[in-house]
């Protein structure tokens, strides 16, 4: 039983760490290494099972990520295509495509190394195998708690509902992203007030970008109101031009009108856990709930959020990722 013991341990600073605060990427960490080391417990396990039984269950453990990695591949290049398709080839909606063809490259990278047998080819493979396993941790890690902080539930009544800007179209009309987010926070107004708590404040934030006619707040406050809001309980947050800004300048509105305010910040599902990430940093007191987005369209926002988020944590990637470019070089020079 002492084989579980560090799982036990990490899992008990995951839960410490989300009971704290729900926000912090630290518990994506922690979740992923009480995964990582619950696997290799049930692994030790395996001699005991009888017969060969324990081979055929080692094979599966490992046959099933490997053609899982094959079928994620082809799934992202496909996703990819249709992304192209449908909004465009700018880099960011590429990235789907981009991993995929990454994650073939490096199969191939894998298998021509394996097959040529190269003394000399064995440390940069190994190092670019090592980066490849460290950025994927990462982003399973991201991806699974990522998956999980979308579940929470906000209980209670809350002060506010905060409603992130995207973006407008033609200047002046909100686009079917945005008002994704904004049938979201009008579904949270509606059934607080439908179970007889005080009705919240919808509170819109988004300024006036250069190629836009009105602030996004303002927009998004009509599309409220001709829904059948109440102008009176719509308020505009219209002088952010980023999702940092978006956060703190509402912050500060809420907290001026009702000190000790509790809130919820509505932004499309792929967003939500990096959005609670910066709602953490700007003091906002309140969760973030995801609104749904178009399934084509989730795969490469889903990966650009990941790279914002490690790009945000870039000193201490950054430093590891050197580190396992040093250990590389080592052992090249070690097996030439």
């Amino acid at each position: 039983m002492l084989a579980f013991a560090p799982s036990v341990l990490l899992f008990v600073l995951f839960c410490i760490s989300a009971r704290e605060d729900r926000r912090r990427f630290r518990n994506a960490v922690y979740l992923g290494l009480t995964c990582i080391s619950l696997s290799v417990a049930l692994l030790a396990q395996l001699r005991h099972l009888p017969g060969g039984i324990g081979p055929l269950v080692a094979l599966m453990v490992f046959a099933v990520p490997a053609l899982g990695v094959v079928a994620l591949a082809l799934f992202l290049i496909a996703n990819g295509v249709t992304m192209v398709r449908k909004e465009g080839r700018s880099f960011g909606n590429l990235l789907s495509l981009l991993a995929g063809l990454g994650i073939v490259a490096l199969l191939v990278l894998m298998v021509t190394a394996v097959s040529v047998g190269s003394a000399g080819a064995t440390g940069p493979v190994v190092t670019v195998v090592l980066l490849a396993l460290y950025v994927s941790f990462l982003f399973l890690c991201f991806l699974g708690y990522a998956f999980l902080y979308g579940r929470i539930k906000v209980r209670g009544d809350v002060d506010f509902v905060v409603m992130l800007g995207s973006g407008l179209i033609g200047g002046d009309r909100v686009p079917p992203l945005l008002a994704s987010r904004l049938r979201r926070g009008r579904e949270i107004y509606e059934a607080q007030t439908a179970r007889g708590g005080p009705a919240p404040v919808l509170l819109t934030s988004g300024g006036k970008g250069s190629d836009e006619q009105v602030a996004e707040a303002r927009a998004m406050a009509d599309w409220l109101i001709a829904e059948g809001v109440p102008a009176e309980h719509v308020r505009l947050e219209d002088r952010s031009r980023t999702t940092e800004e978006n956060l703190r300048f509402s912050e500060r509105i809420m907290a001026g009108a009702v000190p000790g305010y509790r809130c919820v910040v509505v932004t499309n599902n792929f967003h939500a856990f990096r959005a609670a990430m910066m709602a953490r940093k700007a003091r906002v007191n309140g969760q973030v709930l995801g609104s749904p987005t178009a399934a084509y369209f989730w795969p490469s926002a889903t990966i650009r959020e990941f790279v914002a988020v490690f790009m945000e944590h870039k000193v201490v990637n950054l430093a590891i990722c050197g580190a396992l470019v040093v250990l590389g070089v080592l052992l090249t020079l070690a097996t030439v």
